[in-house]
């Protein structure tokens, strides 16, 4: 299988899941000007909206759209039941549940705060993530959102929750969030999927994570710190 990538995009959530089912996956960066992927590609071809992810399966199927890509995955093995519990258990609808919740009231915002075409309406998107994250920050039900299994959600929820910095949303308000962060980046498949991408932190503690190129044309200071 193919995943087609952005270091640290939301991308990073199949990537996640692929490494904690032990899942053979090829990662394929696609160029975000040209839409010219790192094996020559036109990703446009591959997927006609020109965002990540996508995955090609090995008999050539694309399929896009993270939270149907990692449910995908989690349902291809036997052990993925630990990552996405099987149809008929309540637990695999109250993971698809937060799988909606975080793309429509997290992620689809939170990427217009990196877009200045919508700066004027920058601060009233911020107040109701800040809702969202108030309201989630109440919910987890344990190390994980769903108790002490660590599944497809959460996965989504990290990578979402860990551009925070990047968009001048500090996750300390909500500290059962932030903790949640700490847990999931110390995961040893997660720490994996990161170092694959490239990625590296400014925090000492290693909770929030960038691409190199991307932390230092922020103009942050600081000893980088690898996963």
């Amino acid at each position: 299988m193919k995943l087609y990538m952005n270091a640290a995009a939301c991308s990073l959530s199949p990537h996640i899941v692929c490494r904690e089912l032990g899942l053979d996956i090829e990662l394929v960066e696609v160029d975000r000007e040209t839409h010219r992927t790192s094996d020559g590609k036109d990703y446009l071809a591959i997927n006609g909206n020109g965002y990540v992810p996508a995955l090609v399966l090995d008999n050539g199927k694309v399929l896009t759209e993270g939270p149907a890509i990692v449910q995908f995955l989690a349902d291809s093995v036997p052990q993925g039941s630990a990552m996405l519990p099987e149809v008929g258990n309540i637990s695999r609808n109250e993971v698809q549940s937060y799988l909606n919740f975080i793309t429509a009231e997290l992620h689809k915002p939170m990427v217009l705060l990196f877009n200045r075409l919508y700066a004027s309406v920058h601060e009233p998107i911020r107040a109701l993530i800040a809702k969202r994250l108030s309201w989630l920050n109440g919910r987890l039900a344990g190390p994980y959102l769903t108790g002490d299994a660590f599944t497809v959600a959460d996965a989504y929820l990290f990578v979402c929750l860990n551009w925070s910095p990047w968009i001048d949303i500090d996750l300390k308000q909500w500290p059962a969030l932030h903790g949640f962060m700490a847990r999931v980046a110390g995961r040893p498949k997660v720490r994996a999927a990161m170092q694959a991408e490239d990625l590296e932190a400014f925090d000492a503690g290693g909770v929030f994570f960038a691409p190199h190129a991307y932390v230092a044309s922020s103009g942050r200071t600081g000893s980088p710190v690898r996963p």
